[in-house]
């Protein structure tokens, strides 16, 4: 095959390439006629579309036109395309016999795009008309018939047939008409004279000439026309070429010379000399643009030569001699513009959907893009892209129809608005681009729930606040916007289960403010626990929670309270202490509590200053009051005491109780003023209850133990042996009185008991050459050893104390035991001794017992002091139960003694025994004694 074979295989391929795309882009052609009333019907794109009319509005059909104005709509009820605008063919597509308009029909659900062509039909609404009113002709008499002269040419706006199809002249002897045609248009009517003309007959002949159109009813325009005939110039010039053809740049400088046009004349002299012009034809100057040079025919660019505006411009050019009258001769002139890619592309955006929701779809139509360029050829053809890396992608539809499409996940959060920037390029050399910005907005979808700034909130409120006051205000915040971010808040349960929180606190909904319902109370709570819950008011909605916890502060509302045994209101408690006490001698420990907690609980104990001198101080932290000093003899008998207890609260908070200290002369009246006055316990944990039941459990088994032990030491003796002594008593003047009515005790050895086990003393002390009666085994009280002035009893010391079990009401466990609560009962109204209390002090003067270490139930090692009481000692009345002072055991072996009570032989009446003096009184003084010891009797009795 040769290469004109390759060649038309080529236009094969180009031609088939060519359907093929139009069968693709396929669109629907309609036609419509200019200026025809509002609501005309187009056509029905429902039938055309193929879509069922109750389908129209739920697609959502529009009509989407690119131009400025909307000439076309669509009604959605029948699916009509009708007119909705005044449509001017002549406005719209001047100078052009094709008239048409492209639009866009668009369904929703699915998305489809329709292209629409809707033909304008020209209307005979505009009569043709002549750029001059008048024409003016010079024709020399000499002039032979068959010449002819160029007339304008009349121009009419309207296209086809409703353009100029004819022209007529008026009835004359002189001259016809002749229309020259190409194709459908008259290019161009001509005068031509039919018989020669006459001046001296007739010099001027006025002629009209008619332009006809082809509508119907045709419209008409005129132009008048002067003849004037002039004397004989019978030559007219001729030009050299019947046309001339030139190419012009567009854009090209001024004074640019396109061609030179020439004429001549075969006359002579002045006939033949040539004078160039334009001729106007229509609406179009030539001399606006080119220039024309009278005197050589030259012609040069004179104005802005534009591709854009006329590709090719047909110019008429006269050539007139100056003979009188002169002739002249027109010839053509063709200009072809040659086009230069001066125009960048222009971007038209017809925005569809504004904003996007932040959940569209990957496909979702934003806008349509239009890309056009003046420019012809490669400099016309244009492609479009978008800027940048962005979730959008620019589809084309059809040539340069552009779709912009969702090409990505859209988050309103992280950017609310993209600028979709979008870049059009040309195919010109070298390419001209133009941008276009789109904004294109993001609409808000209630995809976030509301947050708060921490799980987890601690409110401090102090207690006692007031009822109704704000303690705290959340906050949480929804990156949606509007109703989507709208938050409200509401209260969950909380902790513990047993606390109501809305009777409690409430939250305002729309601020979150958090008020109390009720004042709070650090003693009875502490903190509790709830939790807030935001919610926004998006569909649906979503919600989340914060943990409050609202911790209760303390306030300094309570005063100390004063513990047993000082704890009672309105009484004085009373103390006791020896005048024999030292300094720091333990008087008395006060112990108080507060119910707040911290510094509010962190108490202090002061002493207020007494009277007198400063006797006595008080630990500020222990509340152990105790002596500064010795006492003096200038001190008070009687101390009165306040002891202010306060916390370390502000302001402070204080509780006062009094204590009466008294001094006392000895250790016994201590002990018999002692009252033993139980501690309460406040808080008795399950610790306190494990170790009472350990001691309890261990005192159990000692106290077996010791009964087991007593049971076979007595089980070991023979039996008891009964023993009796003689009655001896003391007289308030000190005398001594013997009697022989004896009282019988059962007293039980062990079996190496080999001396005396019991000495009795009189008070204070007895004399240098006393006897002491001691009890002997296998006979009854006898008379021993005097005592030697060496080993004389010392006065016994004022300073005795007793020992801190002894006023707790504790036992002192010992070698020695007495029955019937270890003492020896004298009968009522009877002057006896006291006793002396055992102490566990070690101390050589204070009349106090101390055990060595180790001592036991078979230690012999004991001592025993007889405690305070002096020579001329006033007796004592003892009430039943109470122990005589004065007296004393010294057990002299390990030996457990049990004494029991008997007097005439019969057992539980109240008696005593005394042991004193030795026997100085003789028996023929005994009457004499008992009956003043009888008169002394009474006289007790009636004090007692």
């Amino acid at each position: 095959m040769g290469r004109e074979g390759h060649r038309f295989a080529g236009w094969i391929q180009i031609i088939a390439l060519l359907c093929l795309c139009c069968a693709s882009a396929a669109q629907l052609s309609f036609s419509v006629s200019e200026e025809v009333d509002k609501g005309t019907v187009v056509g029905n794109l429902a039938k055309d579309l193929q879509v069922n009319v109750h389908e129209l509005e739920k697609r959502d059909l529009r009509i989407v036109s690119g131009n400025s104005k909307k000439y076309f709509d669509v009604d959605l009820n029948t699916g009509v395309l009708y007119v909705c605008d005044r449509i001017d063919r002549e406005e719209l597509c001047p100078n052009t016999a094709k008239c048409s308009l492209n639009i866009e029909a668009i369904l929703s659900h699915p998305m489809q795009l329709h292209r629409i062509e809707v033909q304008i039909t020209d209307i005979n609404d505009n009569a043709p008309s002549f750029r001059e009113k008048e024409k003016t002709l010079n024709i020399s008499e000499s002039s032979s018939a068959g010449e002819r002269y160029l007339l304008p040419v009349a121009k009419d706006a309207d296209t086809g047939s409703n353009s100029v199809k004819s022209y007529k002249l008026s009835p004359n002897e002189y001259f016809s008409l002749d229309v020259q045609s190409g194709g459908q248009h008259i290019e161009s009517a001509e005068l031509v004279l039919q018989k020669s003309l006459d001046r001296e007959k007739k010099s001027i002949i006025n002629l009209v000439l008619i332009a006809l159109d082809g509508g119907k009813p045709a419209r008409s325009g005129t132009l008048k026309i002067t003849v004037h005939v002039m004397d004989v110039n019978d030559n007219t010039p001729i030009f050299g070429e019947p046309l001339y053809k030139a190419q012009v740049t567009e854009n090209a400088p001024f004074q640019t010379s396109i061609l030179t046009v020439s004429a001549t004349d075969l006359d002579e002299g002045i006939n033949s000399e040539i004078v160039y012009s334009f001729i106007e034809r229509g609406d179009f100057n030539p001399n606006a643009l080119f220039s024309l040079n009278p005197e050589t025919g030259e012609i040069t660019v004179e104005g802005n030569v534009d591709y854009e505006e006329n590709t090719a411009y047909d110019i008429r050019i006269q050539a007139r001699d100056k003979g009188t009258p002169s002739r002249s001769a027109h010839g053509k002139l063709l200009v072809e513009v040659i086009d230069v890619n001066d125009n960048t592309p222009e971007i038209i955006i017809t925005s569809l959907m504004s904003p996007v929701k932040e959940d569209a779809e990957i496909g979702t139509v934003v806008a349509l893009v239009t890309v056009t360029d003046k420019d012809g050829g490669n400099n016309g053809l244009t492609s479009a892209t978008i800027l940048g890396v962005l979730p959008f992608k620019l589809k084309l539809n059809y040539k340069n129809y552009y779709s912009l499409t969702v090409d990505g996940p859209l988050d309103r959060e992280t950017v609310s608005q993209y600028n979709v920037t979008i870049i059009a390029t040309d195919g010109g050399s070298p390419s001209l681009s133009s941008t276009s910005l789109i904004p294109v907005h993001i609409s808000d979808v209630n995809d976030n729930a509301p947050l708060f700034s921490e799980p987890v909130i601690n409110i401090y409120v102090k207690e006692n606040s007031a009822v109704g006051g704000t303690i705290f205000t959340v906050t949480a915040a929804d990156p949606d916007t509007k109703e989507n971010a709208k938050v409200t808040y509401s209260l969950l349960d909380g902790f513990p289960k047993d606390i109501p929180i809305p009777s409690v606190v409430n939250i305002n909904s729309e601020t979150g403010d958090i008020i109390s319902l009720q004042s709070f109370n650090f003693e009875e709570l502490k903190m509790f626990q709830f939790k807030v819950q935001a919610t926004d008011s998006g569909v649906p909605p979503l919600s989340s929670n914060v943990t409050v916890n609202v911790l209760i502060l303390d306030e300094n509302d309570n005063n100390p309270t004063i513990l047993a045994p000082y704890s009672e209101h309105g009484s004085i408690n009373s103390e006791n202490i020896p005048y024999s006490a030292e300094a720091g001698y333990f008087v008395a420990k006060i112990r108080a509590v507060d119910a707040d907690s911290g510094y509010n609980a962190l108490l202090s104990y002061h002493l207020s200053e007494p009277k007198g001198n400063n006797l006595f101080r008080i630990g500020t932290s222990t509340g152990e009051i105790r002596t500064k000093r010795r006492m003096s003899d200038n001190d008070l008998k009687t101390h009165p005491l306040v002891v202010l207890v306060s916390d370390s609260g502000e302001p402070s908070l204080s509780a006062t109780v009094s204590i009466e200290v008294v001094v006392v002369e000895s250790t016994a009246d201590i002990q018999t003023q002692f009252r033993h006055v139980p501690i309460k316990e406040d808080n008795f944990s399950d610790l306190n209850l494990y170790l009472l039941i350990a001691i309890v459990s261990v005192s159990v088994i000692f106290l077996l133990s010791l009964i087991s032990l007593i049971a076979v030491k007595c089980h070991r003796t023979d039996s008891f042996s009964r023993y009796s002594a003689p009655m001896i008593t003391t007289h308030p003047d000190g005398s001594w009185s013997y009697s022989k009515s004896t009282q019988q005790y059962d007293v039980c050895f062990s079996s190496d008991t080999l001396k005396s086990d019991v000495v009795v003393f009189p008070a204070p002390f007895p004399p240098v050459d006393g006897e002491l009666i001691s009890i002997n085994e296998g006979d009854t009280f006898t008379r021993t050893q005097t005592l030697p002035n060496k080993e004389k009893p010392k006065a016994p010391n004022a300073d005795w104390r007793y020992s801190a079990s002894l006023r707790a009401g504790g036992v002192m466990q010992s070698s020695v035991h007495m029955e019937e609560s270890a003492v020896m009962q004298g009968a009522q109204g009877v002057l006896v001794q006291n006793w002396p209390t055992a102490s566990s002090a070690a101390d050589a003067e204070g009349g106090e017992v101390s055990p060595p270490m180790g001592a036991g139930v078979d230690s012999n090692s004991w001592h025993f002091r007889y405690g305070p009481g002096g020579p001329g000692a006033p007796p004592q009345h003892l009430k039943p139960g109470e122990v005589p002072p004065e007296a004393f055991i010294i057990p002299g072996s390990p030996a457990i003694i049990s004494i029991r009570q008997n007097q005439g032989g019969e057992d539980d009446k109240s008696d005593f025994i005394t042991f004193g003096k030795k026997e100085e009184a003789k028996k023929k003084k005994k009457k004499k004694k008992e009956k003043k010891d009888k008169k002394d009797k009474g006289k007790d009795d009636g004090d007692e």
